[in-house]
């Protein structure tokens, strides 16, 4: 992202903190008792051993084998940094692992091979191949990785895939097809020019060829210019597959009146000259990392008609293998795959190409900021379409099964669909969505506790990544030396510190207060220690007057004694609509728990006011709201006046005419769970609540920390709602992430 810079220190802290690198390993069964031992290990283990050497297909049945992925490297081409050997690459494999997780629920491994020597590398992993349903190799120079992949690909049953080649080529394919569709051309009579002719560009223009793309009609450039038949110096069996009969001899001569120009190169490569040579409605897909051939800007000033994509995501039309790669694996591994073949990326391409064409989500629109459709600047879907899961590998899948290369053909296409959808953690795109959000909005953000080192940490990360401004209310003395002892002496120059002594508002503030404050019992000589002195009242003022855009505060104290402060400011208090509203993210859900921070004992009207509030604060996250109102009884039973409230605040909303779902009282785990609620097939709610609105604060505040601590639950919040400012309260316990998550939601005005 433009702006989003991350320094070193934040890097290493990332792989460092909470354990070292970047994921572990949980089991799936019980390892409890002494009789969950005997079934995992032994006597009862021989069983499935047995079973799988009379019959090599159960593995898939009875082991991890069906979703187990390994990322292999030799660490001989890393990113862009070159030969950096096989520990070196480990970082960035590790990486990937996490990739196939988060976008495909694939479990996936690295493994790193201590050797340059193709004979070796192919031994090691065909001997692994028992283990894994699947191979992805990774960061491997060419031309050795061409030989790998071959060999590999006769050898073993399971598909083998060299993401650096194929994804490119598969996402670079799915955004030609659309590029093409808009243009009004067709790919078997395109002239296409290919500058780069390593791992990526063969498979690049191998792929479009397979889709049609015609022999002569491909022109593949290198540092040497033009590769054409006859040509003797700098080539390689693998180049000399697409040479071509042809007088042209450099990339400027092969871009004149060419329709589309595949770069996998360098920065710089093209010119706008070049690009003004080319064909009505060229094709740019300069895919160079980090910096593109030509850029979007310099391609446009000379052809408007130009459809550009890069490798970037602060350009549109970026070409991300993530894409690619874990649907593809996702649909092979579903259908106990032998390969990935030519026929299951190319479904892959037309699959992500007619995603592009259909209507973009809400919740898609709303993490980019910005409405998307189909057209010259949107050909590509982004990554995080929540429908990419479950369109993506049904085709591959599909593929797969038509061209023969299926062990176990899937029978029920829609149902496997309905299982894919319920296979990602939707909190992972909602959490996403809100940092694209925030990135738009470019909030100029309070800081109100300057005195702490996390406070400070999350600041300096808000402003890099490029958020907005970080204001931080403190002394720049004790900044200064805080942020010197935590490593980031450098920052002291990026933040702007701010406090009564150095601002130009303080008599504005203070007469602005008085007028607030002076029939509650405060004299002039209170309001100046309050504006002055007290941190929090100082930033909500700050905040009332525009002098930011939204407030974070909380780490440093509790959040009953800082909404007390902000209620100076603010009407934030139980007389007002005001709630606070605790997200909790566990296993892939999401469930909001109403009110945990401003309500003791809410009546109907006041638990109302919180559904509602709670209702705003799901959708600003992407969420559609259900409501239930939870207590120990169900809709009447048993008895007790201490549940009549939550009894009668759903009527409460029906007088309102609310246009949300809300239903109640009743059990939590009729709330939550689809089973106990077919029980009462009258209830309104059209699936498992994501909103609880509780009788109380001290039941909202047990629920939230029993999640806590013994289900493990991330919390999100109390975020506050219903208050006329932008301000967010994490807790004392809070990380700088914590607190730099809080810090986003105040910035997409979440409540």
């Amino acid at each position: 992202m433009a702006g989003n810079k991350v320094t070193a220190e934040e890097a290493l802290a990332f792989h460092l903190e909470p354990t070292p690198g970047k994921f572990e390993i949980q089991a799936t069964v019980p390892m409890t008792t002494q009789r969950d031992l005997s079934l995992a290990y032994s006597p009862g283990v021989a069983v499935p051993c047995e079973a799988i050497a009379e019959n090599p297909e159960l593995a898939y049945d009875y082991t991890n084998k069906g979703n187990l992925v390994a990322v292999i490297s030799n660490g001989t081409a890393v990113l862009g940094l070159g030969n950096l050997g096989a520990l070196g690459s480990k970082p960035v494999m590790e990486g990937k692992a996490v990739l196939f997780k988060r976008f495909a629920d694939v479990n996936s491994i690295d493994i790193e091979l201590d050797t340059e020597d193709p004979d070796a590398f192919c031994n090691a992993v065909k001997l692994m191949g028992p283990t894994f349903g699947g191979i992805n190799l990774e960061d491997i120079k060419a031309p050795e990785c061409f030989i790998i992949e071959q060999r590999l690909k006769e050898e073993m049953d399971i598909p083998v895939f060299h993401d650096d080649q194929h994804g490119t080529a598969v996402i670079c394919a799915a955004g030609l097809i659309n590029a093409l569709h808009i243009s009004g051309k067709k790919i078997e009579d395109v002239i296409i020019v290919l500058n780069g002719a390593g791992a990526a560009g063969i498979a690049c223009i191998e792929l479009l060829k397979a889709m049609g793309a015609r022999y002569d009609n491909c022109i593949v450039c290198d540092t040497k210019g033009v590769i054409y038949q006859g040509r003797t110096e700098g080539m390689n069996q693998w180049k000399s597959a697409h040479a071509v009969k042809t007088e042209i001899r450099s990339l400027e001569e092969a871009m004149k009146g060419a329709d589309v120009f595949l770069g996998v190169s360098v920065k710089g490569a093209v010119t706008p000259a070049m690009v003004e040579s080319m064909a009505d409605n060229p094709v740019i897909f300069a895919m160079a990392n980090p910096d593109p051939e030509i850029t979007p800007e310099e391609a446009h000033e000379v052809r408007m008609d130009a459809i550009v994509a890069t490798g970037r995501s602060d350009y549109p039309n970026q070409v991300n293998n993530v894409l690619g790669f874990p649907y593809l694996f996702r649909g092979a591994l579903d259908i106990h795959a032998r390969a990935i073949n030519d026929e299951m990326k190319i479904a892959c391409a037309h699959a992500l190409a007619a995603l592009a064409r259909e209507d973009v989500p809400d919740e898609v629109a709303l993490a980019y900021g910005k409405s998307l459709s189909f057209g010259r600047d949107y050909i590509i879907p982004t990554p995080f379409d929540p429908r990419l899961i479950h369109r993506i590998p049904t085709a591959v899948a599909k593929a797969g099964m038509d061209t023969g290369v299926a062990r176990r053909p899937i029978i029920d296409m829609d149902a496997y669909e309905v299982s894919l959808k319920s296979r990602m953690d939707p909190t992972a795109s909602i959490l996403t969505g809100i940092n694209a959000r925030a990135r738009a909005a470019q909030a100029r953000m309070i800081f109100a506790e300057g005195d702490d080192p996390r406070v400070l940490r999350a600041a300096v990360m808000y402003q890099r990544a490029g958020f907005g401004k970080a204001l931080v209310v403190g002394r720049i003395e004790d900044v200064k030396a805080k942020l010197t002892e935590t490593g980031l002496a450098d920052a002291v120059r990026e933040l702007e510190v701010v406090n009564a002594a150095n601002t130009t508002h303080l008599e504005q503030y203070k007469m602005h207060l008085y007028d607030r404050l002076q029939r509650r019992g405060f004299d002039s000589q209170d309001i100046h220690r309050l504006a002055a002195r007290d941190r929090h009242v100082f930033s909500a003022l700050m905040l009332a007057h525009g002098h930011g855009d939204g407030l974070v505060t909380g780490a440093t104290r509790k959040s009953a004694h800082i909404l007390d402060r902000i209620n100076h400011v603010f009407d934030a208090g139980e007389s007002s609509k005001a709630a606070g509203i605790t997200a909790l993210i566990h296993k892939g859900r999401i469930v909001f728990i109403a009110d945990t921070l401003v309500h003791e004992w809410p009546d109907e009207e006041d638990l109302a006011d919180i559904a509602t509030q709670a209702a705003v604060v799901a959708r600003n996250m992407g969420l559609e709201p259900r409501v239930a109102f939870v207590s120990f009884s169900t809709f009447g039973y048993p008895v007790s006046e201490r549940a009549e409230k939550m009894h009668m605040a759903p009527r409460v909303l029906d007088a309102r005419g609310v246009d949300f779902e809300y239903e109640g009282e009743m059990t939590v785990d009729v709330a939550l769970n689809t089973q106990a609620q077919a029980s009462y097939p009258f209830s309104r709610l059209t699936g498992p609540a994501n909103i609880l609105v509780v009788p109380a604060r001290h039941s909202a505040s047990i629920s939230v920390k029993l999640m806590q601590e013994m289900g493990g639950a991330t919390v999100i919040g109390p975020i506050l709602a219903g208050v006329d400012g932008s301000i967010q309260m994490c807790s004392s316990g809070s990380t700088a992430n914590d607190i730099l998550n809080m810090a986003v939601l105040a910035a997409c005005k979440v409540g």
